[in-house]
Protein backbone atom coordinates (compact mmCIF):
# COMPACT_ATOMS: atom_id res chain seq x y z
CA UNK A 1 0.00 0.00 0.00
CA UNK A 2 2.97 2.13 0.96
CA UNK A 3 4.61 1.83 -2.14
CA UNK A 4 0.67 2.65 -4.19
CA UNK A 5 0.86 5.62 -2.47
CA UNK A 6 4.59 6.71 -3.55
CA UNK A 7 3.57 5.80 -7.21
CA UNK A 8 0.46 8.29 -6.87
CA UNK A 9 2.94 10.94 -5.84
CA UNK A 10 4.64 10.48 -8.91
CA UNK A 11 2.06 10.87 -10.95
CA UNK A 12 0.28 14.13 -8.86
CA UNK A 13 3.71 15.90 -9.08
CA UNK A 14 5.57 15.02 -12.44
CA UNK A 15 2.05 14.17 -14.25
CA UNK A 16 3.37 12.54 -16.64
CA UNK A 17 -0.51 12.48 -18.66
CA UNK A 18 0.54 15.95 -19.02
CA UNK A 19 3.68 15.55 -20.64
CA UNK A 20 2.58 12.66 -22.85
CA UNK A 21 -1.17 13.36 -24.13
CA UNK A 22 -1.99 9.77 -25.12
CA UNK A 23 -1.59 8.58 -21.36
CA UNK A 24 -4.24 11.70 -20.45
CA UNK A 25 -6.66 9.70 -22.94
CA UNK A 26 -6.19 6.78 -21.14
CA UNK A 27 -7.06 8.15 -17.82
CA UNK A 28 -4.00 6.79 -16.04
CA UNK A 29 -4.29 9.01 -13.07
CA UNK A 30 -8.07 7.86 -12.36
CA UNK A 31 -7.07 4.03 -13.05
CA UNK A 32 -4.16 4.58 -10.64
CA UNK A 33 -6.47 5.75 -8.11
CA UNK A 34 -8.87 3.10 -8.91
CA UNK A 35 -6.76 0.48 -8.05
CA UNK A 36 -4.85 2.60 -4.96
CA UNK A 37 -8.99 2.65 -3.53
CA UNK A 38 -9.45 -1.11 -3.97
CA UNK A 39 -6.26 -1.90 -2.22
CA UNK A 40 -6.96 0.42 0.39
CA UNK A 41 -10.39 -1.49 0.98
CA UNK A 42 -9.15 -4.87 1.97
CA UNK A 43 -5.79 -3.25 3.94
CA UNK A 44 -5.79 -4.72 7.14
CA UNK A 45 -5.76 -2.44 10.41
CA UNK A 46 -7.14 0.61 8.52
CA UNK A 47 -8.31 3.14 11.11
CA UNK A 48 -8.19 7.19 11.90
CA UNK A 49 -5.30 8.26 13.80
CA UNK A 50 -6.71 10.56 16.64
CA UNK A 51 -5.63 14.20 15.66
CA UNK A 52 -7.69 17.44 16.15
CA UNK A 53 -6.28 18.77 12.99
CA UNK A 54 -8.55 15.99 10.48
CA UNK A 55 -11.54 18.82 12.49
CA UNK A 56 -10.08 21.32 10.97
CA UNK A 57 -9.41 20.43 7.46
CA UNK A 58 -12.98 18.89 7.19
CA UNK A 59 -14.18 22.48 8.38
CA UNK A 60 -12.35 24.01 5.53
CA UNK A 61 -13.66 21.35 2.89
CA UNK A 62 -16.94 22.42 4.26
CA UNK A 63 -16.21 26.15 3.82
CA UNK A 64 -14.73 25.38 0.22
CA UNK A 65 -17.88 23.37 -0.65
CA UNK A 66 -20.28 26.12 0.49
CA UNK A 67 -18.34 28.87 -0.83
CA UNK A 68 -18.53 26.51 -4.25
CA UNK A 69 -21.92 26.21 -3.81
CA UNK A 70 -22.79 29.71 -3.52
CA UNK A 71 -20.14 30.89 -6.25
CA UNK A 72 -21.91 32.98 -9.08
CA UNK A 73 -19.10 31.19 -11.12
CA UNK A 74 -19.93 27.63 -9.60
CA UNK A 75 -18.70 25.87 -13.19
CA UNK A 76 -15.73 28.04 -13.57
CA UNK A 77 -14.66 26.81 -10.13
CA UNK A 78 -15.16 23.04 -10.50
CA UNK A 79 -11.84 22.10 -12.04
CA UNK A 80 -10.41 23.50 -8.84
CA UNK A 81 -12.70 21.80 -6.56
CA UNK A 82 -12.19 18.76 -8.67
CA UNK A 83 -8.65 18.80 -8.11
CA UNK A 84 -8.55 19.54 -4.30
CA UNK A 85 -10.90 16.84 -3.26
CA UNK A 86 -8.40 14.58 -5.03
CA UNK A 87 -5.79 15.75 -2.52
CA UNK A 88 -8.46 15.57 0.40
CA UNK A 89 -8.49 11.56 -1.22
CA UNK A 90 -4.78 11.20 -0.98
CA UNK A 91 -4.71 12.09 2.58
CA UNK A 92 -7.30 9.89 3.78
CA UNK A 93 -5.65 7.02 2.49
CA UNK A 94 -2.09 8.90 4.12
CA UNK A 95 -3.60 8.88 7.86
CA UNK A 96 -5.58 5.72 7.82
CA UNK A 97 -2.57 3.35 6.46
CA UNK A 98 0.72 5.02 7.43
CA UNK A 99 0.88 3.97 11.28
CA UNK A 100 4.50 3.44 12.15
CA UNK A 101 7.51 4.95 11.99
CA UNK A 102 9.25 2.59 9.33
CA UNK A 103 6.56 3.43 7.03
CA UNK A 104 6.44 7.15 8.16
CA UNK A 105 9.98 7.27 6.48
CA UNK A 106 9.63 5.29 3.39
CA UNK A 107 6.61 7.94 2.98
CA UNK A 108 9.36 10.71 3.09
CA UNK A 109 12.27 9.42 1.38
CA UNK A 110 9.53 8.62 -1.28
CA UNK A 111 8.39 12.05 -1.04
CA UNK A 112 12.24 13.37 -1.79
CA UNK A 113 12.88 10.83 -4.77
CA UNK A 114 9.74 12.01 -7.01
CA UNK A 115 10.77 15.40 -6.84
CA UNK A 116 14.26 14.64 -7.46
CA UNK A 117 13.07 12.83 -10.58
CA UNK A 118 10.54 15.82 -11.39
CA UNK A 119 13.32 18.14 -11.35
CA UNK A 120 15.74 16.12 -13.63
CA UNK A 121 13.08 15.36 -15.72
CA UNK A 122 12.17 19.45 -15.57
CA UNK A 123 16.10 20.07 -16.50
CA UNK A 124 16.45 17.63 -19.40
CA UNK A 125 13.33 19.47 -21.11
CA UNK A 126 14.86 22.66 -20.43
CA UNK A 127 17.90 21.67 -21.39
CA UNK A 128 16.24 20.77 -24.64
CA UNK A 129 15.06 24.09 -25.15
CA UNK A 130 11.29 23.73 -23.70
CA UNK A 131 11.00 27.49 -21.42
CA UNK A 132 8.73 30.44 -21.37
CA UNK A 133 9.61 33.23 -22.59
CA UNK A 134 8.20 36.42 -19.63
CA UNK A 135 9.20 39.65 -18.32
CA UNK A 136 11.94 39.62 -20.49
CA UNK A 137 13.83 36.19 -20.28
CA UNK A 138 13.67 32.61 -21.02
CA UNK A 139 12.60 30.61 -17.51
CA UNK A 140 12.52 27.54 -16.62
CA UNK A 141 8.95 25.86 -16.47
CA UNK A 142 8.35 22.42 -14.71
CA UNK A 143 6.97 19.75 -17.28
CA UNK A 144 3.53 19.57 -16.21
CA UNK A 145 1.16 22.35 -17.13
CA UNK A 146 -1.06 22.46 -13.44
CA UNK A 147 2.45 23.63 -11.46
CA UNK A 148 4.17 24.06 -13.99
CA UNK A 149 4.58 27.67 -14.37
CA UNK A 150 8.10 28.98 -13.28
CA UNK A 151 6.98 31.15 -9.88
CA UNK A 152 4.55 27.62 -8.79
CA UNK A 153 7.62 25.16 -10.13
CA UNK A 154 9.88 27.23 -7.75
CA UNK A 155 7.89 27.30 -4.68
CA UNK A 156 7.21 23.37 -5.33
CA UNK A 157 10.90 23.23 -4.76
CA UNK A 158 11.06 25.50 -1.67
CA UNK A 159 8.47 23.88 0.46
CA UNK A 160 10.31 20.39 -0.17
CA UNK A 161 13.74 21.94 0.85
CA UNK A 162 13.41 21.58 4.70
CA UNK A 163 13.02 17.75 4.88
CA UNK A 164 16.68 17.71 3.28
CA UNK A 165 17.95 19.13 6.05
CA UNK A 166 15.61 16.42 8.29
CA UNK A 167 17.14 13.44 6.07
CA UNK A 168 20.49 15.03 6.45
CA UNK A 169 19.75 15.05 10.60
CA UNK A 170 18.98 11.53 10.77
CA UNK A 171 22.30 10.36 9.28
CA UNK A 172 20.63 8.35 6.43
CA UNK A 173 22.39 6.94 3.94
CA UNK A 174 25.97 7.19 5.53
CA UNK A 175 28.45 9.40 3.38
CA UNK A 176 26.64 8.33 0.01
CA UNK A 177 23.54 9.51 1.70
CA UNK A 178 24.88 13.10 2.39
CA UNK A 179 26.45 13.18 -1.38
CA UNK A 180 22.76 12.31 -2.80
CA UNK A 181 21.30 15.13 -0.49
CA UNK A 182 24.10 17.84 -1.42
CA UNK A 183 23.60 17.03 -4.96
CA UNK A 184 19.68 17.19 -4.36
CA UNK A 185 19.88 20.70 -2.72
CA UNK A 186 22.29 21.68 -5.33
CA UNK A 187 20.35 20.67 -8.38
CA UNK A 188 16.92 22.69 -6.64
CA UNK A 189 19.17 25.66 -6.08
CA UNK A 190 19.91 25.61 -9.98
CA UNK A 191 16.39 24.85 -11.09
CA UNK A 192 15.21 27.83 -9.04
CA UNK A 193 17.67 30.56 -10.39
CA UNK A 194 17.12 29.49 -13.60
CA UNK A 195 12.76 30.12 -13.27
CA UNK A 196 14.05 33.44 -12.81
CA UNK A 197 11.56 33.46 -10.42
CA UNK A 198 12.07 36.43 -7.90
CA UNK A 199 9.79 34.72 -4.94
CA UNK A 200 11.21 31.41 -5.07
CA UNK A 201 14.78 32.94 -4.57
CA UNK A 202 13.92 34.71 -1.80
CA UNK A 203 12.64 32.15 -0.30
CA UNK A 204 15.72 30.24 -1.43
CA UNK A 205 17.94 32.90 0.67
CA UNK A 206 15.23 32.27 3.99
CA UNK A 207 15.45 28.64 3.84
CA UNK A 208 19.35 28.78 3.92
CA UNK A 209 19.53 31.25 6.72
CA UNK A 210 16.97 29.28 8.60
CA UNK A 211 19.49 26.41 8.04
CA UNK A 212 22.19 28.09 9.28
CA UNK A 213 21.01 30.03 12.12
CA UNK A 214 20.04 26.36 13.61
CA UNK A 215 23.90 25.31 13.25
CA UNK A 216 26.18 25.50 15.86
CA UNK A 217 28.91 27.09 13.43
CA UNK A 218 26.31 30.06 12.40
CA UNK A 219 28.92 32.26 12.02
CA UNK A 220 31.14 30.32 10.20
CA UNK A 221 28.72 29.04 7.75
CA UNK A 222 26.76 32.81 7.55
CA UNK A 223 30.36 34.52 6.31
CA UNK A 224 30.52 31.27 3.83
CA UNK A 225 27.37 32.31 2.49
CA UNK A 226 27.65 35.80 2.42
CA UNK A 227 30.85 35.28 0.42
CA UNK A 228 29.29 32.77 -2.10
CA UNK A 229 26.20 34.35 -2.55
CA UNK A 230 27.83 37.08 -5.13
CA UNK A 231 29.90 34.40 -6.86
CA UNK A 232 26.97 32.47 -7.93
CA UNK A 233 25.26 35.58 -8.58
CA UNK A 234 27.71 36.59 -11.69
CA UNK A 235 27.74 33.13 -12.48
CA UNK A 236 24.06 33.71 -13.74
CA UNK A 237 23.38 34.80 -17.25
CA UNK A 238 23.27 38.75 -17.61
CA UNK A 239 19.20 38.55 -18.27
CA UNK A 240 18.62 36.60 -14.89
CA UNK A 241 21.05 39.28 -13.11
CA UNK A 242 19.04 42.17 -14.10
CA UNK A 243 15.57 39.78 -12.91
CA UNK A 244 16.68 39.15 -9.57
CA UNK A 245 18.10 42.78 -9.05
CA UNK A 246 14.70 44.07 -9.63
CA UNK A 247 13.93 42.69 -6.09
CA UNK A 248 15.62 45.71 -4.53
CA UNK A 249 15.78 47.91 -7.44
CA UNK A 250 12.59 47.23 -9.89
CA UNK A 251 13.69 50.12 -12.19
CA UNK A 252 16.63 48.14 -13.71
CA UNK A 253 14.16 45.84 -15.45
CA UNK A 254 11.45 46.29 -17.88
CA UNK A 255 8.43 47.99 -16.83
CA UNK A 256 6.52 44.45 -16.40
CA UNK A 257 8.35 42.99 -13.78
CA UNK A 258 7.86 46.55 -11.84
CA UNK A 259 4.11 45.85 -12.26
CA UNK A 260 4.01 42.41 -11.68
CA UNK A 261 5.91 43.51 -8.13
CA UNK A 262 3.47 45.71 -7.33
CA UNK A 263 0.64 43.29 -8.46
CA UNK A 264 1.15 41.44 -5.30
CA UNK A 265 0.00 44.33 -3.20
CA UNK A 266 -2.93 44.76 -5.44
CA UNK A 267 -3.90 41.00 -5.13
CA UNK A 268 -4.15 41.58 -1.23
CA UNK A 269 -6.55 45.15 -1.88
CA UNK A 270 -8.66 43.07 -4.44
CA UNK A 271 -9.10 40.56 -2.02
CA UNK A 272 -10.35 42.73 0.83
CA UNK A 273 -12.44 44.60 -1.81
CA UNK A 274 -14.17 40.96 -2.80
CA UNK A 275 -14.83 40.05 0.65
CA UNK A 276 -16.41 43.25 1.17
CA UNK A 277 -18.74 42.58 -1.10
CA UNK A 278 -19.19 38.85 -0.23
CA UNK A 279 -18.31 38.94 3.05
CA UNK A 280 -19.82 35.52 4.14
CA UNK A 281 -18.52 32.92 1.58
CA UNK A 282 -16.41 34.89 -1.06
CA UNK A 283 -16.69 34.63 -4.50
CA UNK A 284 -15.67 30.94 -4.77
CA UNK A 285 -12.92 28.81 -4.97
CA UNK A 286 -10.71 29.31 -8.27
CA UNK A 287 -12.93 32.21 -9.17
CA UNK A 288 -10.27 35.40 -8.53
CA UNK A 289 -10.44 36.25 -12.64
CA UNK A 290 -13.78 36.50 -13.75
CA UNK A 291 -14.91 38.32 -10.21
CA UNK A 292 -12.07 40.91 -10.54
CA UNK A 293 -11.84 41.02 -14.02
CA UNK A 294 -7.67 40.67 -13.63
CA UNK A 295 -5.79 38.67 -16.45
CA UNK A 296 -3.80 36.89 -13.48
CA UNK A 297 -4.62 35.32 -10.37
CA UNK A 298 -4.24 36.82 -7.01
CA UNK A 299 -0.36 36.32 -6.66
CA UNK A 300 -1.35 36.62 -2.93
CA UNK A 301 -2.69 33.83 -0.33
CA UNK A 302 -4.14 36.42 2.33
CA UNK A 303 -6.21 38.18 -0.38
CA UNK A 304 -6.67 34.82 -2.40
CA UNK A 305 -8.54 33.61 1.28
CA UNK A 306 -10.70 36.54 1.74
CA UNK A 307 -11.97 36.93 -1.79
CA UNK A 308 -12.44 33.60 -2.68
CA UNK A 309 -13.46 31.84 1.09
CA UNK A 310 -14.88 34.67 2.82
CA UNK A 311 -14.94 34.67 6.39
CA UNK A 312 -15.93 31.28 7.22
CA UNK A 313 -13.35 29.74 4.71
CA UNK A 314 -10.61 32.71 6.37
CA UNK A 315 -11.64 30.60 10.01
CA UNK A 316 -11.14 27.70 8.90
CA UNK A 317 -7.77 28.30 7.07
CA UNK A 318 -6.78 29.57 10.29
CA UNK A 319 -7.82 26.70 12.41
CA UNK A 320 -5.58 24.54 10.51
CA UNK A 321 -2.66 26.72 11.45
CA UNK A 322 -3.59 26.73 14.83
CA UNK A 323 -3.57 22.67 15.09
CA UNK A 324 -0.44 22.63 12.91
CA UNK A 325 0.98 24.85 15.46
CA UNK A 326 -0.71 23.35 18.44
CA UNK A 327 0.79 19.40 17.38
CA UNK A 328 4.41 21.36 16.41
CA UNK A 329 4.37 22.42 19.83
CA UNK A 330 3.95 19.10 21.21
CA UNK A 331 6.66 17.45 19.53
CA UNK A 332 8.94 19.99 20.33
CA UNK A 333 8.05 19.53 23.62
CA UNK A 334 8.92 15.75 24.01
CA UNK A 335 11.61 16.21 22.00
CA UNK A 336 13.17 18.57 24.45
CA UNK A 337 12.51 15.62 27.19
CA UNK A 338 14.18 13.19 25.30
CA UNK A 339 17.32 14.41 23.61
CA UNK A 340 18.38 11.01 22.88
CA UNK A 341 15.21 10.69 20.49
CA UNK A 342 15.96 14.07 18.55
CA UNK A 343 17.77 12.84 15.65
CA UNK A 344 15.34 10.45 14.61
CA UNK A 345 13.17 10.93 11.57
CA UNK A 346 9.90 10.56 13.44
CA UNK A 347 11.21 13.92 15.11
CA UNK A 348 12.88 15.54 12.11
CA UNK A 349 9.64 15.48 10.31
CA UNK A 350 7.83 17.34 12.74
CA UNK A 351 11.12 20.20 12.32
CA UNK A 352 11.00 19.66 8.43
CA UNK A 353 7.32 20.77 8.57
CA UNK A 354 7.20 23.85 11.00
CA UNK A 355 9.74 25.23 8.41
CA UNK A 356 7.46 24.49 5.27
CA UNK A 357 4.43 26.07 6.59
CA UNK A 358 6.45 28.99 7.81
CA UNK A 359 7.40 29.82 4.24
CA UNK A 360 4.33 28.49 2.47
CA UNK A 361 3.21 31.44 4.99
CA UNK A 362 5.42 33.92 4.22
CA UNK A 363 5.46 33.18 0.25
CA UNK A 364 1.87 33.21 0.87
CA UNK A 365 2.57 37.31 0.43
CA UNK A 366 3.75 37.02 -2.70
CA UNK A 367 1.88 33.66 -3.65
CA UNK A 368 -1.66 32.04 -4.10
CA UNK A 369 -0.97 28.69 -2.80
CA UNK A 370 -4.25 28.41 -0.78
CA UNK A 371 -5.30 24.91 -2.89
CA UNK A 372 -1.56 23.31 -2.85
CA UNK A 373 -0.82 19.97 -2.04
CA UNK A 374 1.34 21.11 1.14
CA UNK A 375 -1.46 22.01 3.23
CA UNK A 376 -2.92 18.33 3.64
CA UNK A 377 0.35 16.07 2.63
CA UNK A 378 2.75 17.32 5.26
CA UNK A 379 -0.55 17.71 7.55
CA UNK A 380 -0.55 13.93 7.13
CA UNK A 381 3.37 13.68 7.76
CA UNK A 382 2.50 15.61 10.97
CA UNK A 383 -0.50 13.68 12.38
CA UNK A 384 1.21 10.81 11.27
CA UNK A 385 4.82 11.85 13.53
CA UNK A 386 2.84 12.64 16.63
CA UNK A 387 1.21 8.92 16.58
CA UNK A 388 4.57 7.68 16.00
CA UNK A 389 5.89 10.05 19.08
CA UNK A 390 3.11 8.71 21.35
CA UNK A 391 3.41 5.00 20.72
CA UNK A 392 7.56 5.71 21.49
CA UNK A 393 6.09 7.45 24.94
CA UNK A 394 3.62 4.86 25.81
CA UNK A 395 6.17 1.89 25.44
CA UNK A 396 9.20 4.31 27.23
CA UNK A 397 6.29 4.43 30.05
CA UNK A 398 4.89 0.63 30.66
CA UNK A 399 8.94 -0.38 29.76
CA UNK A 400 11.36 1.83 31.21
CA UNK A 401 15.12 1.93 30.30
CA UNK A 402 16.12 0.07 33.85
CA UNK A 403 13.69 -2.62 32.81
CA UNK A 404 15.75 -3.45 29.73
CA UNK A 405 13.16 -5.42 26.91
CA UNK A 406 14.90 -7.44 24.81
CA UNK A 407 12.11 -8.41 21.76
CA UNK A 408 10.14 -6.15 20.42
CA UNK A 409 6.71 -5.94 21.25
CA UNK A 410 3.79 -6.61 19.38
CA UNK A 411 0.72 -3.97 19.30
CA UNK A 412 -2.25 -3.87 16.13
CA UNK A 413 -0.42 -6.17 14.60
CA UNK A 414 2.77 -3.94 14.42
CA UNK A 415 6.79 -4.84 15.95
CA UNK A 416 7.52 -1.65 18.05
CA UNK A 417 10.73 -1.56 19.73
CA UNK A 418 11.36 -1.20 23.29
CA UNK A 419 12.38 2.53 24.01
CA UNK A 420 15.43 2.09 24.89
CA UNK A 421 16.69 0.20 21.64
CA UNK A 422 15.05 2.32 18.78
Amino acid sequence: MHWLLIGYMFLFIDRPFEVWPWLGDLRIERIYMGITLAVWCVYPNKRWLPNGQHFAYAGFAAAVLGAWVMSPWMERSQPIIEDWFKIVVFYMLLVTTVRDEQALKKIVLGFLAVMAMYLLHSLKEYSAGRHTYRMGISRMIGVDTTLGDPNSFGASIIYVLPFVAAIWRTGWGGRLGRFALLGYTGLSSLCILLTGSRGSLIGLVLWFLILMMGHRKRFLWLTLFACGAPLAFVALPESLQTRFETIINPDVGPENAKTSGEGRIDGLVNGFTLWSRNPLSGVGPGAWRPATGSPVESHNLYGQILGELGTVGAMAFGAIIVCFVANLLWARKVKAAYPEWSQEMVFQVPAAIATSVFLLLFMGNFGHNLFRFSWLWYGGFLIISRHCIETRLAYAHAYPEETPVEEPIEADGEWIPHAGHV
